[in-house]
């Protein structure tokens, strides 16, 4: 994939962009080559790439005014949280401002009596439940990288988890922010009280991957915890039996607070990284059941009922040690990959749970088409795929197979009724798959609501949208300086 060329106007100003935003954050802007290589891209680590410079704000009136002037002087600007998106969505622009928000971190309030947190954007996700933890309360989203990723990165990318089957995404738990637009002025959406009045603006800006606005502060809802929680391990002889054995459990009705899918090389790779104690089997199941003691009891003796009928030697976690051991393996998924191979590209497509055997048996064909290694975990109660293609970058063509092979993933994934994310975002990783799944039509929609909140095309241009597009509002152009900004792009 090639990266954008640096608009040069903007690199022939760039030390006069870096004395302007070193008089709005004094302690806070990164301008040397040294210091900006440690934000020059996101986990998805196939591309690098510095941005002009990056700027540490330490509230929301810095944020304000850096976008204030970046609008004023057509600088792009790249929101970033902690980096751990799998998109490229935080990837930087050469000729761009990279806005890191990881030192608004504050939790801003706890309202117990609401069910709710305020929080900064740089709050990372785990210290949201470890904030009310003592309180009986939690925050349901729960990424694998929880212990790091931010809020507003959540919020950007419409993050999920281990726990979303029940109880949502991002999304689902976002109650309000406030937000910076691209001049600087800032808006309230929503707030404690759910069920805002007017058009669900909220709504759009949970996944709208930073190109809309900066999120400067969120307000969360909080769930009490379950009084009781049992956790079963179900082994599987084959990939196709576990996929039957899903979507068997959700079409009983049965609505698990988790289930996670690992094959047996994931499996061993996690076994070799953190020893969780995973038995030997084609395909694992972790199966959390959550609520009121009864209910419980009932809902783990069905579905240990349904597994075993799909083949499955069934056990149950016999402590809370045990459960806490089973789910660090789990989480540990990704890490352990590098056991396997040095490069790793995780995929993320969603599919009806009645397809999983037969999205399971194709990837297993293509990768040997591709001749990859890869492996399969994904939060199975959903469909919500996470093939994980194993490769070594500095092996000639490994990497644009590993790309052609994770399309192909997502090609099917629409193919059979699915979408192209669950929770990862476009980026630019999907963005040239978009016609796959929408018409030209519906991407020219999209397209007049991003020049709606932002019509100078600022906000992390480049990514989401296959075709870059400039913005027509009210039948004039912006001008600055008697020049357009991105003067050879079509225009909407």
């Amino acid at each position: 994939m090639k990266l954008p060329e640096p608009d040069a106007e903007i690199i022939a100003h760039a030390d006069d962009i870096v004395a302007a935003l070193r008089a709005i954050v004094p302690d806070g802007v990164v301008a040397d080559p040294a210091g900006l290589a440690a934000f020059d891209g996101d986990a998805l680590t196939a591309y690098r790439q510095k941005p002009l410079a990056t700027v540490l704000p330490r509230d929301a009136d810095q944020v304000s005014a850096v976008l204030a002037y970046a609008s004023e002087h057509g600088v792009p600007i790249v929101p970033r949280g902690a980096g751990t998106s799998l998109s490229g969505g935080a990837l930087p622009r050469a000729d761009g401002i990279l806005l890191s928000l990881t030192r608004m971190s504050r939790i801003k309030e706890i309202d117990l009596a609401n069910r709710c947190v305020v929080a900064e954007p740089g709050a990372t996700n785990l210290s949201i439940t470890r904030a009310v933890d003592a309180h009986g309360f939690y925050y349901a989203p729960d990424p694998s990288s929880q212990i790091a990723c931010t809020i507003g990165g959540n919020v950007a990318e419409n993050s999920g988890g281990l726990h979303c089957l029940k109880y949502g995404l991002t999304t689902n738990n976002l109650l309000g922010v406030e937000m910076a637009l691209a001049s600087g002025a800032r808006m309230r959406l929503g707030g404690k009280a759910p069920g805002a009045a007017g058009l669900d603006l909220l709504g759009i800006v949970a996944g709208s991957e930073g190109l809309l606005g900066i999120v400067v502060e969120a307000t969360l809802r909080i769930l009490p915890k379950a009084p009781a929680t049992r956790t079963l391990l179900a082994a599987f002889p084959s990939v196709p039996a576990a996929g039957q054995g899903v979507a068997d459990i959700i079409a009983a009705g049965i609505v698990p607070a988790a289930m996670e899918f690992m094959d047996r090389r994931c499996v061993e790779a996690v076994e070799a990284h953190s020893r969780p104690g995973y038995p030997a089997a084609e395909g694992v199941l972790i199966i959390d059941a959550d609520g009121v003691q009864a209910d419980v009891d009932h809902d783990i003796a069905r579905i240990g009922a349904i597994a075993r009928k799909n083949g499955a030697e069934v056990r149950e976690a016999s402590d809370e040690a045990e459960r806490a051991r089973l789910w660090a393996g789990r989480k540990a998924a990704f890490p352990a990959m590098g056991r396997l191979a040095p490069d790793m590209l995780c995929m993320d497509g969603t599919i009806p749970r009645r397809a999983l055997p037969q999205v399971l048996a194709r990837m297993s064909e293509m990768a040997k088409d591709y001749r990859l290694g890869f492996c399969n975990v994904f939060h199975a109660g959903d469909g919500n795929l996470h093939p994980l293609i194993i490769f070594d970058v500095m092996k000639p063509g490994e990497l644009e197979r590993a790309e052609a092979f994770g399309a192909d993933i997502l090609k099917l994934c629409v193919e059979v009724g699915g979408v192209l994310t669950g929770e990862h975002g476009v980026g630019i990783e999907k963005r040239d798959l978009m016609p796959a799944m929408f018409s030209a039509a519906d991407l020219e929609q999209q397209h007049r609501l991003k020049c709606a909140f932002d019509s100078g095309g600022l906000f992390n241009p480049g990514k989401v949208f296959p075709t870059l597009s400039a913005c027509v509002e009210q039948g004039h152009m912006h001008v600055k300086d008697g020049r357009m900004p991105f003067a050879n792009l079509p225009r909407f």
